[in-house]
């Protein structure tokens, strides 16, 4: 499906009714990454929306700059034209980084939050250089060079080799992307504001996955997130790496289904 949102064409997943549950991707990735939730979670009884944020996937790739607050912008602007007031919004990886905007800009559009695989920091000195120089290659050589740093940081360690299949269908989303969404995801990453500060001032229903062997982002990230924000949940999938809702879908179902059943209906 798409829409015309903020000027953009906008590509997004809607599956089953009930109460929304928006997922937002990670970097590099596209909405197709949530496949396993969009067919499960409707069975029982959500409504999961998948937007494919500007620049990658089917949505549009604009010039830039791109930044978390645009993209949660748009979100914002998806939720308007499909009538969804309020939503259970998780966030994986950079998508995290976006859910944290919604949360600081839009957190009466937030009925819940699921923080996935994802860190409340922002980037060191030594990271945002690494974002730079690879925002700089990717312009020069294409989505290839982006595609082979993160194809084995995605997974747990053994993944490439007992499922070469998943992983080779991830590297065609990876570069499937447009260069531009690449690069200015890239550089949207390195501006981000560090949230950790402010993570006990979010007051709503929360949890955080993590994935044991994730190799972008450490169980200790996500036990940093349910440790600062007030009765957040702390789910940690076992033998899984950065993408540990395909590794493993039915461990990683499992706590966000106990987490929605766990809120009010309406």
């Amino acid at each position: 499906m798409n829409a015309l949102i903020n000027g953009i064409d906008l590509a997004y997943e809607d599956a089953g009714s009930g109460p929304a549950v928006i997922l937002i991707h990670g970097f590099p990735l596209c909405r197709k990454m949530w496949r396993p939730q969009w067919n499960k979670l409707p069975l029982a009884g959500y409504r999961v929306i998948a937007p494919d944020l500007r620049g990658f996937g089917e949505s549009d790739a604009p010039d830039g700059p791109y930044s978390m607050e645009l993209y949660a912008d748009d979100l914002i602007g998806l939720m308007d034209h499909l009538e969804v007031e309020k939503a259970v919004i998780g966030g994986m990886s950079m998508g995290g980084y976006v859910l944290f905007n919604l949360l600081e800009r839009y957190p009466e559009r937030v009925r819940g939050a699921l923080f996935i695989t994802t860190r409340a920091t922002a980037d060191d000195e030594a990271g945002k250089a690494r974002r730079l120089q690879l925002a700089n290659d990717v312009r020069k050589f294409g989505p290839h060079v982006v595609a082979d740093s993160f194809e084995k940081l995605l997974f747990a360690p053994g993944t490439p080799e007992e499922r070469p299949k998943l992983v080779e269908e991830v590297y065609g989303w990876m570069v499937g992307n447009a260069t531009v969404g690449l690069a200015g995801g890239l550089l949207a990453m390195r501006e981000r504001k560090d949230y950790s500060p402010l993570l006990g001032s979010f007051h709503l229903p929360a949890l955080a996955i993590g994935a044991a062997e994730d190799q972008a982002a450490p169980p200790a990230t996500s036990s940093a997130i349910a440790a600062g924000i007030p009765g957040c949940r702390l789910a940690i999938i076992p033998e899984t790496g950065h993408l540990a809702n395909l590794e493993d879908v039915k461990a990683f179902n499992a706590p966000v289904l106990d987490f929605l059943a766990s809120l009010p209906r309406t």
